[in-house]
């Protein structure tokens, strides 16, 4: 009997996390749902700041977007849609993910989960703002300037794959600068050591390096040492914040 009785208890518990995490998986959604019609509806605004990029192309005969098929307009306005509503209802997720492990995670460690929270928004805000704002505009000059490009040539740009090389890279940056936090965390919880971290530093920069190249939709190297370096200088700043609230020492 008393089996009996256990089972149906343990089988509520796990009813109860699937119930909760199913009811946080549609508030995601939902939430996703709704920044990607705001972004569909909004797409004239939003598609001005990213064709903006191209008009600092220096060529004789100007620069110029076309579309090479009447279906890209279409997907290019669905491709910007669903990835704004993932860039804007990304804190909406994090939230809920914190919220559901939240209970399991020791009161000690719940303050370091909360100050994460708030650094990570922190990350993402200035991961955009350096690669809408320096990286992309960079790039774009770099790639385009009459070194590579005579003024005597003009320049035709697919409208789908400009503009895709701007979301890419901006949504790249967002979840790769997320990354000297998820290394904070794993100090913090004493899942990896400071030291041993410190020592494997010039292989995490590597891999750095070779993250960054993959990442990142340009060709160029200056525009993939543009992502590594503030990723790097990230890294060593964990390394820097561990060591003076002594984390990843025990």
């Amino acid at each position: 009997m008393s089996r009996h009785k256990s089972n149906p208890e343990k089988q509520m518990t796990i009813f109860g996390h699937l119930t909760e995490l199913r009811r946080r998986v549609i508030i995601s959604l939902l939430f996703f749902l709704g920044c990607a019609v705001i972004a569909f509806i909004l797409y004239d605004g939003i598609i001005q700041l990213f064709t903006l990029q191209f008009k600092s192309i220096q060529s004789g005969l100007g620069a110029t977007l076309f579309a090479n098929s009447i279906t890209e307009g279409f997907l290019v306005k669905l491709k910007t849609a669903a990835i704004f509503g993932l860039i804007f209802s990304l804190p909406v997720h994090i939230v809920n993910l914190v919220q559901f492990v939240f209970p399991a995670i020791d009161r000690k460690y719940r303050k370091i989960v909360t100050i994460g929270l708030f650094a990570s928004f922190l990350l993402a805000a200035f991961g955009a703002y350096l690669t809408y704002f320096r990286i992309v505009p960079f790039s774009i000059r770099f790639l385009t300037n009459s070194g590579f490009i005579p003024k005597s040539v003009g320049v035709l740009l697919s409208y789908q794959e400009s503009i895709t090389y701007v979301l890419s890279f901006l949504l790249w940056a967002i979840i790769t600068f997320q990354t000297p936090l998820v290394l904070e965390i794993l100090l913090a919880l004493n899942v990896i050591k400071r030291k041993a971290v410190f020592r494997a530093s010039r292989y995490v920069i590597v891999g750095i390096v070779i993250l960054s190249a993959v990442i990142t939709p340009s060709v160029d190297p200056v525009s993939q040492l543009s992502i590594a370096l503030p990723l790097v200088l990230l890294f060593f700043l964990a390394i820097l914040v561990a060591k003076i609230f002594k984390l990843g020492e025990s």
